[in-house]
């Protein structure tokens, strides 16, 4: 009989910890293997507010080490992925009912300390009375200010690690469950079950990855059977989607008297992004939504700033994840340490694993980073860091000057059309080249499915980017699930049906 292969390392969960993971060691020369139980980024990963930033909030509760390493990693992810990750302005309005004036001024001139020598621009004290920034809002919000951190596409950027991985040699198994996992004789025994297919495979390794995101503790429990005591606090947070509010590019950040703060983000060019709301969770985390009390409490806080009102009869999408925290005890959900904790067990000779217990989206790659560190000794003959100055695909952008890349498009593509093409690039960047290909005008790109969706990308995404349902490209690949009516969202799912059957 075959030996079977033995891969120096399975990553248990693709999301945005376990493909920047994967990435990161398969771009050192291990062989890698990642599983992820449904589609890449379907849980917690494509469920954030959409921002890579320093969390200026997490200055409030002393976490001055996770944000002086987000600022450090908002510039390096900005380099890499220009195309899916952009800088925006945020305006926080003043109110004398949330935390003195004295008290923002000082943590923003500490938020600008700590990402000295960046790109980025400095806050400002804004007159909101005279500012464009304060036409939005009502009168009586006079005083304000501004300050910078990035909007980011959180589910495409993790596409874009588990593509990195796969580039430089990774496996990666999507719709694939880890169902068990034992050791024996030095490594791991890990039996696996595709959910589309029914299929089951046996696979070896020498060391495993939980990054389970808000199943790590279940993983942990029911797949390996551990004695960690390591807990993880699950934490609901919801977001809505109404009309666009305002025209502008900035975003604002809205204080509550509960001392929340949420955000209101210009998206998909139509739209408002509106969130987060912090509730502890103790359910399913496969079966997480947004309760009518959260969408009542997003609505009011938009309504004390904003002079447009808004009520949940307003909202067209909303969305909610479940950020699993490493538990700290803290009795208030927003308070909840956002630091990451990486919990290594085992030897070389009883096969290794290593949980990842918290993390968040902006510091995933310096995240991946110390796990390479913390499992050195059972590879010494890995490569050495390489992330931080690499591109992600599609982020190799001359420059980093997404406009130029947009401008050479127009000129490669003078017969279709500008905004197309805009939208295509943010999704792909230079990768716009590859799903174009030969075509000349929208009548070679195939089926027109509305909202700017064709079927050549849809058959790229199928193709090179695990996409195997409507809800992949709707969702999670592009965003056109918002711009496009039933009828168009049930013909991509023929289409659909038809690439798997033939």
């Amino acid at each position: 009989m075959a030996q079977p292969h033995i891969f120096d390392i399975l990553v248990i969960g693709g999301g945005i910890n376990g493909a920047g993971i994967a990435c990161d060691a398969a771009g050192r020369g291990l062989s890698v293997i990642l599983c992820e139980q449904n589609d890449l980024a379907s849980a917690t990963s494509s469920a954030s507010s959409k921002l890579i930033h320093g969390g200026l909030r997490y200055l409030e509760y002393g976490e001055f080490r996770l944000v002086r390493e987000a600022l450090l990693e908002r510039e390096v992810l900005l380099a890499k992925a220009p195309h899916i990750i952009r800088p925006m302005r945020f305006v926080l309005p003043h109110q004398h009912t949330a935390r003195p004036a004295w008290l923002i001024r000082t943590g923003l001139l500490i938020y600008d300390y700590m990402g000295r020598n960046q790109q980025l621009p400095d806050s400002l004290g804004l007159d909101l009375s005279r500012h464009p920034a304060g036409q939005p809002l009502k009168p009586e919000n006079r005083r304000g200010f501004e300050y910078s951190d990035c909007w980011a596409d959180d589910a495409r950027l993790v596409v874009l690690n588990a593509l990195s991985a796969q580039q430089n040699g990774a496996r990666i198994s999507t719709h694939t469950r880890v169902v068990h996992a034992k050791r024996a004789f030095g490594r791991w025994r890990v039996r696996l079950e595709n959910s589309q297919t029914g299929d089951e495979e046996t696979v070896h390794a020498r060391l495993l990855i939980n990054a389970g995101g808000p199943w790590v503790r279940d993983v942990l429990d029911n797949v390996i059977v551990s004695h960690s005591t390591s807990g993880v606090r699950l934490v609901k947070g919801s977001h809505i989607v109404v009309p666009r509010l305002y025209e502008d590019d900035q975003a604002y950040i809205l204080q509550n008297p509960d001392r929340r703060i949420i955000f209101v983000i210009p998206y998909e060019g139509e739209f408002s992004l509106i969130g987060t709301t912090d509730i502890g969770f103790d359910a399913d985390p496969a079966n997480v939504s947004m309760d009518g009390s959260e969408a009542d409490y997003l609505c009011k806080c938009v309504n004390r700033y904003f002079k447009k009102s808004i009520s949940p009869e307003d909202i067209v999408w909303s969305y909610s994840g479940v950020r699993p925290l490493f538990d700290d005890a803290s009795d208030n959900p927003s308070a909840v340490t956002r630091e990451y904790v990486l919990e290594l067990d085992g030897s070389v000779d009883d096969a290794p694993i290593l949980s990842v217990f918290g993390g968040k989206l902006t510091t995933y790659r310096s995240l991946a980073e110390q796990v390479m560190d913390k499992i050195r000794r059972f590879f010494p003959n890995m490569g050495n860091p390489w992330t931080w100055s690499a591109p992600l695909p599609g982020g190799d952008v001359p420059g980093a000057s997404f406009d130029h890349l947009v401008s050479d498009l127009e000129t490669a593509y003078p017969k279709l059309d500008a905004d197309f093409l805009f939208r295509l690039a943010r999704r792909h960047g230079t990768r716009t080249y590859d799903v174009l290909g030969d075509a000349k005008t929208a009548n070679d790109l195939g089926r027109d499915f509305g909202a700017g969706l064709f079927a050549r990308e849809v058959d790229f995404l199928a193709e090179h980017e695990w996409a195997t349902t409507p809800e992949d490209v709707l969702w999670r690949r592009t965003k056109c699930g918002l711009h496009m009516d039933d009828a168009a969202k049930s013909d991509l799912g023929d289409y659909m049906a038809a690439m798997r059957s033939g």
